[in-house]
């Protein structure tokens, strides 16, 4: 049966069959509004009646029959779903046909996508509802919505399977009471699973009860029981159990299932016994579906997931414990299908833990995106009737150029979809493509930030909604008119929070503003968190456009003089191109910014940095890649990073540094040798970093304590911050491209055209001119270059200056002026001064151009080094160590350049005759780098040679000469000592006699030294030694005159032409003095002799002689050998007396030996006589006690005096002494041998 519609056009009621108008009703229906141009009004344009009551609130939840049909029926299945209805049940059908542990189904898609609504129509299909009697596959096969075969088999072989299906909003379901503990999401699919099967939800426990009765078939009888003693059903009362526990424990008795005593306990103790977990809940769904048979499934429809769980890991890792236990246990029987904003990869990645296995579980993925939103909305909302339909393509054939030019978006924007031919206008119409994207993207904004409540979270909107209330706004506005995108704020003005609701409503009672300034603001609002569209004119441009024949020009006119107006009320602020729409703290924030107070120092410092840092970034000059040249930083009088002292420098005068006139700016760049750059005058750059300080000092005094809605603003302000830094930089770029530049006192043309090319331009110009001598140096020397300089050479070239062929030449005189300057002011010049002051202008020389200068200047013979007060040569320095003196920089300080001084003729003369002469070694050259270096050389080896003999002195201090060789080394030393080459040979000429004599000195000493002389010496020492011991014996004349003369040569200062006498005396001394050694040992070997046979004989009577005998002969043998050897007169002489002593010792020995030995005599025994008592011994006879010999020398007895006998007195004398002695000898018991 065809539908009539009735419709109003242009003041005339028409009714038209089917959508379609006859060629009457069509001709009403458009008249001319121009001419050649038809009109028809926007709500006759649909399909459908555009105002019709649509469910746009898709609520998990509802289910009236009515709001069913409608879903079913109008039910628009998109291409993209038509993939996720066919991977879903191609998944599904796994489970019905055998096993799986892939049994959760994830839908994603942004908010208002309609992901709610696909798990309504899933949850129609698997339960196989029945709606005005059909079933609800009918609704996809009768009304062509699929029209896939195998597809529409599996979803009707889903839908004969006896399925529970529990649909519900896990956040309505989750109470406040479920808590946010580990196992509060079991907790809630317990609950939804505890009322499919009739049970109590809101009280586990109870359920619990209620499920053990059902298992033991008594549950009904239970529920009549308590009807008849409550008077209510049970199912009405069991929510108050606190209060009706007597009826329940009346029941129970009554049914003889519990003692009233038991039955008390369980109702008091029930709660505090009841403990469910993930494994419990798992079980009780295993037993379930065991119970009902063998392919019943178990289905759990979860709407907003993602939401309920947000950041809370541990509900996340309760969700996928749920599933992977299911999925173990029920074997693809028991499913979870949920719904999220965000996809599973998305939500678990941002969580951290392993997700894995709950990733395995979810293996069924499906994400619901724009464009499936956009298809419906067409289909479902805005399908056109056909007349309508051919009157828009033809609109937009007439109009296409109109359009394309009135609806652009700036090239930063991303993506927006604009119309992309006549069917795509007729579709849209009277809305735009760009239009489904952008206020999906709004939506997500305003959910997270600008949501009050629950209202969207609840998902309260929908696009579909959206889109309809805005169409039904222009429904009876004619075609041409578009809806401005400020039409989508109405239909989300309520569920918007009080923060951002209230500074439209406000507007909207502000008589200052009209009704397009509202609109604006509103779009401001909308587009506030959306990153992908930029809120610059332009685009609010496009965005505000309400008709076809608007014309852009005016439009954007009128927007920007709202924007002035928005900006005046402090509704909106500025930034850089973008305007932001400001709330009500945010504009609070705003005016607390403004009072921040900025110093101009501040403002310069910050352009100092972007100028300096960021755009022209170079801090040195790069003349060649080898000069590079430092310069002062300024802007406005004011140093970039403290004081600077370059030679040269840019300033860079902003608005803010005054005005200067031309001849001023010339003068200036002439007295700071500096390039002066003069920007523009337009201070917009500087008000720019105004606000930047300003905004910044806010958030560093407001970094803490701050409310919690501070936070979101903060960042806000930081990326402001950080935008207006980007805008900064290219203010500043523009301006230093169009600034003026002056360098050298003029008005420089410069080519360039970006910055930092136009300030090296300008630079360069400036260095050619500051370092004017810099051309001195004509090669650029390296590291090998100064090497090669000192490498196949053996002393300084001959000193001929510079010729013409000398490279560098006006540099090389340039350094030997600067040092006969310094000397001529009594300074010092090191080679850090000579590279500081030729570092400057106007040269501007390398480190190593100044390094190479000084080693051709020194190489030259030019100039001296000195390091550490030591003079360097080309012939006593290494040339590697030369290099490294003058390259390196710890020696830059420490090295020494002076103009080098020659020494005369004269001194040369002298030092060639003092080497002659002292050392024997002649020297044809006249370098006297080469002479001094010879000199010393041969003077250090003279000088150890003169150490090896004052050893020898230390020796024997009887060598003579000692005091002239000291003298002379002390001289020789004194001149190696010295090592400045004038004052070198100063010194020798000066010394020059003294050196002569003491070559000639020293020679006979040297001589004596290193020949027979010294060893000749040393023997006549040596027998003057034997003779000085035993002088006194001596009495022989001959050989005292040997001896005289002996030490005649030997006590002579000089006796080097003496000592060839030496041998014969030494030999005649020997001759002599052996025959008296002789003499003397033939005297006292019998004295000897007889001393030992004394010794022999008492030894011989004793009968332990072989003990001491081998000691004694060895002590004689001794004496004896020394008799023989001695060269001694006076130790032979002694052998008598050491021969007494040995004697009187031996014989002690003996008899202590004796004593020592001798047996103790036995006590007498006391005979025994049986039966007598024993007698006593007799008392042995007292020992006579033994005497002790004791031994005396008559040697010591007589003692070493002389006695004169000439009388018998004398001999009375003699012999009264000797008896006095012997008495002093004899003691008690001693007997006194005289030997």
């Amino acid at each position: 049966m065809e539908r009539w519609i009735h419709t109003t056009i242009i003041g005339h009621s028409v009714w038209c069959r089917g959508g379609k108008f006859s060629a009457p009703a069509r001709a009403v229906a458009f008249s001319n509004r121009k001419q050649g141009e038809l009109t028809m009004q926007i709500k006759n344009m649909f399909e459908k009646q555009i105002d019709r009551d649509i469910k746009g609130v898709i609520k998990v939840g509802q289910s009236d029959e009515e709001n069913v049909y409608q879903e079913l029926d109008e039910y628009v299945v998109t291409k993209e779903l038509l993939k996720h209805f066919r991977d879903f049940f191609n998944n599904y059908e796994k489970g019905v046909e055998g096993y799986t542990d892939k049994m959760g189904v994830w839908i994603s898609g942004f908010f208002g996508s309609g992901k709610s609504h696909f798990l309504k129509i899933l949850s129609y299909l698997l339960k196989n509802s029945t709606v005005e009697g059909k079933r609800a596959i009918e609704y996809f096969t009768d009304g062509k919505k699929i029209e896939d075969s195998m597809l529409i088999a599996e979803m009707t072989k889903a839908g004969t399977i006896e399925s529970d299906v529990m649909l519900f909003n896990i956040d309505s379901k989750g109470s406040a009471k479920v808590g946010s503990g580990k196992e509060a999401i079991v907790e809630v699919f317990m609950k939804v699973f505890n009322e499919m099967q009739g049970y109590c939800g809101s009280i586990p426990y109870l359920a619990e009860f209620e499920r053990q009765l059902d298992n033991e078939g008594r549950f009904e009888e239970f529920k009549a029981k308590f009807e008849a003693n409550a008077g209510a059903p049970w199912d009405k009362k069991r929510q108050a159990f606190a209060v009706i526990q007597d009826k329940v424990v009346k029941t129970l008795v009554e049914m003889d299932f519990m003692s009233e005593e038991a039955a008390r306990n369980w109702c008091k103790n029930a709660k505090g016994n009841y403990d469910l977990s993930i494994e419990k809940f798992v079980s009780l769904v295993q037993e379930y579906c065991a119970k009902k048979g063998p392919n019943h499934h178990v289905i759990f429809l979860v709407d907003e997931i993602g939401q309920y769980i947000a950041d809370d890991t541990q509900l996340m890792l309760n969700l996928q414990t749920i599933v992977e236990d299911l999925g173990t246990a029920c074997k693809g029987k028991a499913w979870v299908i949920v719904t999220s904003q965000e996809d599973i990869d998305s939500i678990t990645k941002t969580k951290g833990n392993d997700f894995s296995k709950i990733q395995g579980r979810f293996d069924t993925r499906l994400s619901l995106s724009a464009s499936n939103v956009d298809e419906v909305i067409r289909k479902r909302v805005l399908a056109k009737n056909e007349t309508a339909t051919q009157t828009l393509r033809l609109l937009y054939e007439q109009k296409e150029s109109i359009i394309k030019n009135l609806i652009t978006f700036t090239a930063d924007t991303a993506d927006k979809k604009l119309y992309a031919d006549k069917a795509d206008f007729a579709d849209c119409y009277p809305f735009i493509p760009y239009q489904f994207n952008l206020l999906g993207q709004v939506l997500t904004a305003v959910r997270t930030h600008g949501a009050s409540g629950k209202h969207l979270s609840d998902q309260s909107r929908s696009m579909l909604a959206l889109f309809q209330e805005s169409a039904i706004r222009v429904m009876d506005k004619e075609d041409g008119v578009l809806v401005p995108f400020s039409y989508f704020y109405d239909p989300l003005h309520k569920f918007i929070d009080h923060q951002h609701s209230q500074v439209i409503s406000d507007a909207e009672n502000n008589s200052k503003l009209d009704e397009f300034d509202v609109e604006l603001l509103k779009v401001l609002f909308m587009i506030k968190y959306v990153k992908e569209i930029k809120a610059n004119v332009d685009n609010l441009t496009t965005l505000m456009i309400s008709n076809i024949d608007d014309d852009r020009i005016e439009v954007r006119s009128k927007i920007e003089e709202s924007l002035k107006k928005l900006i005046k009320e402090t509704l909106v602020q500025k930034n850089g191109e973008m305007y932001i729409f400001l709330t009500n703290e945010e504009q609070e924030i705003n005016n607390a910014i403004n009072n921040e107070s900025v110093e101009m120092g501040e403002i310069i410092g910050e352009a100092s940095t972007f100028i300096f840092e960021e755009i022209y970034t170079e801090k040195k000059y790069r003349y060649s890649s080898r000069y590079l040249f430092p310069f002062n930083q300024k802007v406005d009088d004011r140093f970039f990073k403290g004081n600077q002292s370059n030679d040269i420098g840019v300033t860079v005068i902003t608005p803010y540094g005054g005005d200067y006139a031309d001849s001023a700016l010339r003068l200036l760049s002439a007295q700071e040798s500096s390039v002066i750059v003069k920007l523009p005058n337009d201070s917009t750059f500087l008000d720019e970093i105004t606000e930047s300080i300003k905004i910044y000092k806010f958030l560093n005094k407001n970094a803490s304590g701050a409310r919690g809605s501070f936070d979101s603003i903060r960042r806000a302000k930081e990326d402001e911050r950080i935008e207006k830094k980007d805008r900064i930089r290219i203010f500043i770029e523009d301006a230093l491209k169009n600034a003026d530049i002056y360098v050298n006192g003029d008005k420089a043309t410069i080519s360039a055209k970006e910055p930092a090319t136009r300030i090296n331009e300008a630079l360069g110009k400036l260095v050619a001119m500051k370092y004017n001598k810099l051309t001195y140096m004509e090669t650029a020397p390296e590291l090998s270059d100064i090497s090669a300089i000192f490498k196949h050479s053996d002393g300084q070239m001959s000193f001929l200056g510079t010729s013409d062929t000398t490279p560098n030449k006006l540099a090389l005189e340039e350094v030997v002026q600067v040092i006969g300057l310094n000397n001529a002011r009594h300074m010092k010049t090191s080679l850090k001064s000579l590279q500081d002051k030729f570092g400057a202008a106007p040269y501007g020389f390398d480190p190593k151009d100044v390094q190479w200068l000084v080693a051709m200047l020194f190489k030259l013979g030019r100039v001296s080094l000195t390091l550490n007060s030591q003079s360097l040569s080309l012939l006593s320095t290494n040339s590697d160590e030369l290099v490294r003196y003058i390259t390196k920089r710890e020696y830059v300080e420490k090295l020494l350049i002076d103009i080098r001084e020659r020494a005369t003729d004269g001194q040369i003369r002298s030092a060639k005759e003092v080497m002659k002469d002292y050392f024997g070694f002649t020297v044809s050259s006249d370098d006297y780098d080469k002479i001094m270096s010879s000199f010393k050389s041969r003077a250090k080896d003279r000088v150890e040679v003169y150490d090896d003999i004052l050893v020898e002195y230390r020796i024997n201090p009887k060598y003579p000469c000692k005091r002239l060789m000291e003298e002379a080394r002390k001289r020789l030393a004194e001149i190696l000592d010295i090592n400045e080459p004038t004052e070198f040979f100063k010194t020798v000429d000066k010394k020059r006699d003294y050196l002569l004599d003491d070559a000639e000195d020293t020679a006979p000493v040297f001589d004596f030294f290193k020949g027979d002389q010294k060893k000749i010496f040393e023997e006549a020492v040596k027998n003057l030694a034997y003779f000085g011991n035993s002088k006194t014996y001596v009495s022989d004349q001959e050989l005292l005159k040997v001896v005289e003369e002996i030490e005649t040569i030997v006590k002579d200062g000089k006796p080097f032409g003496k000592i060839q006498r030496l041998p014969e005396l030494n030999k005649r001394f020997e001759e002599l003095h052996m025959g008296l050694l002789e003499k003397e040992a033939a005297i006292m070997d019998p004295l000897v002799h007889d001393d030992f046979l004394k010794v022999k004989d008492v030894l011989d009577t004793k009968q332990f002689a072989e003990v001491l005998r081998p000691r004694i002969n060895q002590r004689f043998e001794e004496i004896w050998e020394k008799l023989k050897k001695s060269n001694d007169i006076a130790a032979i002489k002694n052998i008598k007396l050491e021969s007494d002593t040995l004697k009187i010792k031996c014989l002690d020995e003996i008899d202590e030996y004796e004593r020592a030995h001798q047996p103790a005599p036995e006590p007498p025994v006391a005979p025994v006589v049986p039966g007598k008592d024993p007698i006593n011994p007799t008392p042995a006879p007292t020992k006579v006690k033994t005497k002790r010999r004791k031994n005396v020398s008559i040697s010591n007895v007589a003692g070493a005096r002389t006695y004169s006998i000439e009388t018998e007195q004398d001999i009375d004398k003699f012999l009264s002494e000797m008896k006095q002695k012997l008495m002093n000898e004899l003691e008690e018991d001693t007997i006194i041998t005289l030997s």
